[in-house]
């Protein structure tokens, strides 16, 4: 199959990069680096005590995912023909300059590498289906669903059970409690168009002292408002998405066209309440719940955290007369964006969502092979996201019980804005969109609209009809391009709250 012109690369863009949240493929430099220039040794990133917690982290998340492997009864294969000799690598593929670990077909935006697993990342839209997707209106009996209300009685609660126990982990029932502070205000901030508060929430950690997590929250809303505004939360703030070379889109930020609209925004530390390292499984929200032990296999990975502790950042925004707790969205991009549609689908309180090229274990399709894959996640650098079960399926993807459509399908009957890029092929833009058709159905069956065609949409075109949004910009990595459409998306909702 020939690739379509939209699906090649108008942009030399990298798909893995610590900026970017993409770190699956592993990426290992030359063998014999140049000394550090000044710059780098000022990074507190390059920091001696910086990389030595990071190789401390690495270590710990190794020995912890051994261990839930151990338990599973799961392991990657004994041996694997050396790579050059692998019958399965793609053809036409040399090993990638400077790295050990990656190949290169000479596609920019194509990042190669062979899983653990055996599995070679894969861009030929030819081979990526991998066969029928799980019908997410059919129950777990075989019957057909064919109304509103066997769906929120039987088909929903059986799509939720399988994600808690086999994708992201079960959030425990009974959590500590959440105390708000307001650590900081000013009713000038961004140029005197808002007023910002710094919220802290203190998390009892009486239970085990040793883990000490916390929520961490800006919140600005328009300094003239006259009444409670509609919020938009951003994971992780706003740097996390820009495009490849740091560079924001000439024009008004994010928050500027924000608090224009009339809308406030906050941004949110995920990192504050869990890490994000195998190596932090034992703090954080989730060490304290576990007391500082290893996770059961179908507990919570960091994803499920972070929706939990945007859910608290709700039970505060319930208290705030400055915000209207019934207009809430959420947004994130990358890894954030997995965290956004987990968020959206396990908490009815988000009126809105936003996921940004959010790729495998986010809004992508599992049986659609692109780019990042299950074998990519479950790998050391990745598999704390989601429950420890979700290691039973690297190698296996056909064994899954759902897939991403059905989490999209749990946002139902609220809207979600859905985006990928054209240089973003790691992250699998045509996976994104296929699984936005998949939940369709649900939409409506429960009186909404779906995503208002099948056929993947041009560059750039803005599929907002509907109550399942999705934009296909020209462009990589980033949210930054589809923050002023997401606008336009959501304004049809925050002005008509009936809808």
């Amino acid at each position: 199959m020939k690739t379509p012109q939209w699906f090649r690369p108008l942009l030399g863009c990298a798909a893995l990069s610590l900026a970017h949240g993409q770190t699956s493929a592993p990426v290992a430099p030359a063998a014999a680096a140049p000394a550090p220039t000044a710059a780098a040794r000022t990074n507190p990133f390059n920091t001696p005590e910086a990389v030595a917690a990071r190789q401390r982290n690495a270590e710990l998340a190794a020995a912890d995912r051994k261990l839930m492997m151990d338990r599973l009864q799961v392991a990657e294969p004994a041996s694997l023909p050396a790579k050059e000799d692998d019958p399965h690598r793609p053809a036409g593929t040399t090993r990638a300059p400077n790295s050990a670990n990656n190949w290169t077909d000479g596609v920019p935006g194509h990042t190669i590498a062979r899983s653990a697993w055996g599995h070679w990342n894969n861009y030929d839209l030819a081979k990526a289906d991998l066969g029928t997707l799980p019908d997410p209106l059919v129950l777990k009996n075989g019957e057909r669903v064919t109304n509103a209300d066997t769906w929120w009685k039987q088909r929903r609660p059986e799509i939720i059970r399988d994600f808690e126990t086999e994708i992201y982990g079960k959030i425990p029932a009974h959590t500590p409690q959440v105390t708000w502070e307001i650590a900081e205000t000013d009713v000038a901030a961004v140029d005197g168009t808002a007023k910002l508060k710094r919220l802290v929430g203190h998390i009892d950690n009486s239970r085990y002292p040793a883990a000490t997590p916390q929520l961490e929250v800006t919140l600005y809303t328009p300094a003239h408002a006259t009444g409670p505004v509609p919020v938009m939360v951003v994971i992780g703030g706003f740097g996390f998405g820009l495009p490849p070379g740091g560079r924001a889109p000439m024009g008004p930020t994010t928050l500027q066209q924000l608090l224009a609209k009339g809308w406030g925004c906050a941004t949110f530390n995920p990192g504050s309440v869990q890490a994000d390292t195998g190596g932090g499984l034992n703090a954080g929200i989730i060490g304290l719940m576990n007391l500082g032990q290893p996770r059961q296999p179908d507990d919570w990975g960091s994803l499920a955290a972070i929706s939990w502790g945007l859910s608290r950042t709700i039970d505060y925004f319930e208290t705030d007369k400055d915000v209207d707790a019934k207009r809430l969205g959420v947004e994130g991009h990358s890894r954030w964006g997995k965290a956004t549609v987990v968020a959206m689908a396990f908490e009815p309180r988000w009126a809105i969502g936003y996921s940004s090229c959010s790729g495998e274990g986010g809004t992508k399709l599992h049986r659609h092979d692109v780019g990042e894959s299950v074998d990519n996640v479950c790998a050391p650098s990745e598999y704390h996201w989601m429950a420890g079960n979700f290691l039973k399926y690297a190698g296996r993807w056909d064994a899954l019980p759902i897939d991403q459509h059905e989490l999209i399908a749990l946002v139902a009957p609220r809207p979600i804005f859905v985006t990928g890029g054209t240089t973003d092929l790691w992250a699998d833009p045509v996976g994104e969109f296929k699984s936005c058709v998949g939940a369709g159905p649900v939409y409506r069956l429960v009186g909404k609209m779906d995503v208002g065609q099948t056929a993947m949409p041009a560059p750039d075109a803005e599929l907002i009809a509907g109550d399942i949004g999705f934009r296909f910009h020209a462009g990589g990595h980033t949210d930054s391009l589809d923050w002023p459409v997401f606008i336009k998306f959501a304004d049809k909702y925050f002005s008509d709250p009936a809808r």
